[in-house]
């Protein structure tokens, strides 16, 4: 079996992109040490997250060029590994001028892969505009997706990605916990919680390999919950973080793996779309 080993980062990221960039760099040489082939940064390491969901925010992130220095900073930085890592991209006419919240799949021979955020929690909206699609692409670590955070909440997203030809899927997120009820330990967090339910469910239910990085400390009015994780195509987690912040590391015969999955219950092979067919709109719904 040959197997693929992945990092998911839990780690906090600032404002300025000096810090953030010493950050990544630290962040890669370290999974480079443990023979890591994709290592995954979270939603917005390359300049910092919103301070607040909400109502719209006068400090947001710097806006980068998708095909600007950063972006190939990043890339040198990568070398022969496939780095993925979230960004505020600059707007163009078809957002109305607000950037967009994406993340990037890069190596050392440059971008592989783009996307940017769809669905938008709470007050997103009023900072950023958001995408419209899911897509797959080839990598040198086999064919993957990407998401963002709010994303993974809808299983529609993550299927269509498998239903692509996305072996594994990569979410970066910079995921809070509750700002009502909170919770004494973290990892006790009803928000927390949901992070690692929807990471375990988008796996199983796709039979794919999921490879989850999020923020971690405090940013703005935010606690983020950090529980990077990798989890296999039977919703098992391979490695994670937990609440504190590191690196999530875990080997894997991506191809083996999802195949033994697939082989006797494949959930993309039995689907039944005639069945899914639009209904009445229920109200309030």
């Amino acid at each position: 079996m040959t197997a693929t080993t992945f990092a998911a980062a839990a780690q906090g990221f600032v404002r300025d992109l000096e810090e953030d960039f010493v950050r990544v760099a630290t962040t890669i040489a370290e999974a480079r040490s443990r023979g890591v082939a994709l290592l995954a940064l979270p939603e917005a390491a390359l300049g910092g997250y919103l301070t607040s969901l909400h109502g719209e925010v006068a400090d947001g992130p710097p806006r980068l060029d998708p095909d600007g220095p950063e972006i190939r900073r990043l890339a040198a930085l990568a070398g022969d590994m496939v780095v993925t890592a979230g960004y505020c991209e600059a707007g163009d006419t078809a957002s109305g001028g607000l950037p967009y919240n994406s993340c990037v799949a890069v190596t050392g021979d440059g971008v592989l892969g783009n996307h940017r955020k769809v669905h938008q929690p709470l007050d997103e909206n009023a900072s950023y505009a958001a995408g419209d699609r899911f897509a797959a692409f080839d990598t040198p670590v086999g064919r993957i997706g990407m998401m963002i955070c709010y994303d993974k909440a809808f299983p529609e997203a993550a299927r269509a990605l498998a239903m692509d030809g996305a072996r594994t899927v990569v979410c970066m997120s910079a995921w809070p916990a509750s700002r009502t009820n909170r919770a004494a330990v973290l990892a006790e967090d009803r928000w927390a919680r949901r992070f690692d339910l929807h990471d375990r469910a988008r796996a199983l239910e796709n039979q794919i390999v999921w490879v989850s990085a999020n923020q971690a400390g405090t940013f703005g009015d935010m606690r983020l919950v950090g529980s990077a994780k990798i989890v296999d195509p039977g919703g098992e987690v391979l490695a994670t973080t937990g609440s504190e912040a590191g690196l999530a590391v875990a080997s894997i015969g991506v191809d083996e793996a999802v195949d033994a999955a697939r082989r006797y219950m494949s959930h993309l092979r039995d689907r039944r779309p005639d069945a899914y067919g639009p209904r009445p709109v229920v109200a309030g719904v």
